[in-house]
């Protein structure tokens, strides 16, 4: 049996790179899906535009900085995973009041609607910049936490929010919290996306930030595997769980990974727009996936190469390229 068969299952943030990621693989694994999307007046879905079973989705456009909106769509539901988020680091740095209210007051809405609606299930999905640059590797969920931007400083507030109400209410509350992922869909302010961008759109001198720090990159698909299996499971109430692949590897040598496999000469540059303040950059990376192995037996299903070339594969498709700017440096 699929794993969420008759389940009912709201996803905040389902019009972004994970959440539609995510609400795909809900609807595989037999869920009815309440997909939230933040409201504009062009009644534009974002990325749950181009998802598989799409008219198996309920859809439907708000924005969780709204109580009583989250405390609508929160009735009947037996998971909620909460994606909804402002998550661009470098925009962080010039509009941080909107992070606390998207980051912080949406998941405490969440929080709220999930209280007064009896919602068996809270996903609070975190990020692994919660922990700043890696005071001992592989990072374990006992790592220190280190705002080093208003973005992570944003999402520290928001986990504890969260844990808050596991302890005072007692709602059953896991943060999932996610190392770096990639793959199709994730927007070219991240740096897989803008390499793949600026070489497929034949551009010979690719801008980078600085190629120094390493990461611990995840394909999507595997975040979202991590991200149902927490969903799922009865023994991470009250618990944080890391979703990474235990493989650390320098973002210029990432790079130098995209190139082969794209066949580039193209050289890669810094520019300096794209550098963090000295005090701000996360320099190290690496997840300990120990936890979430031991509690749920998630193993990664792709390699690095592997998840490069589907991300590849997509983006060079004229259709989804043709959705970039390749040109433009996105904060």
């Amino acid at each position: 049996m699929a794993m969420f068969t008759g389940k009912n299952i709201l996803v905040t943030g389902a019009d972004g790179f994970i959440g539609s990621h995510l609400t795909e693989m809900l609807v595989e694994e037999g869920a009815k899906v309440k997909a939230l999307s933040q409201y504009n007046s062009f009644n534009n879905w974002g990325w749950l535009e181009d998802i598989d079973y799409l008219n198996e989705v309920e859809v439907v456009c708000g924005d969780v900085r709204d109580s009583a909106y989250c405390n609508t769509i929160s009735k009947g539901q037996d998971i909620i995973f909460n994606l909804a988020a402002l998550i661009a680091i470098p925009y962080s740095y010039v509009a941080p009041e909107s992070y606390v209210d998207t980051n912080i007051k949406g998941a405490l809405n969440i929080c709220q609607a999930a209280i007064s609606n009896n919602v068996s299930k809270v996903v609070q999905i975190s990020t692994s910049e919660v922990y700043g640059t890696a005071k001992y590797v592989p990072i374990d969920e006992n790592h220190p936490l280190q705002p080093q931007s208003p973005y992570s400083a944003s999402k520290i507030g928001a986990d504890s929010i969260a844990m808050s109400f596991h302890n005072a209410f007692d709602l059953d509350v896991t943060i999932a919290r996610p190392f770096n992922t990639y793959g199709p869909r994730q927007s070219a302010r991240a740096v897989i996306p803008t390499v793949i961008t600026q070489i497929a759109s034949g551009m010979k001198n690719i801008k980078i930030g600085d190629g120094t720090p390493t990461r611990d990159f995840n394909y999507v698909v595997d975040t979202c595997l991590g991200l149902c299996l927490l969903g799922n499971s009865d023994n991470v109430n009250g618990e944080i769980v890391n979703i990474g692949s235990n493989y650390e590897i320098s973002v210029l040598d990432t790079l130098n990974k995209i190139r082969d496999i794209m066949g580039s000469d193209a050289q890669i540059i810094c520019d300096e727009n794209r550098i963090r303040p000295k005090n701000s950059e996360v320099f190290r990376l690496w997840c300990d996936n120990t936890k979430i192995n031991k509690l749920t037996g998630f193993i990664p299903k792709y390699s690095i190469d592997e998840g490069l070339k589907k991300t590849i594969d997509w983006f060079v498709n004229s259709g989804n390229l043709n959705k970039y700017k390749a040109g433009i440096y996105n904060v």
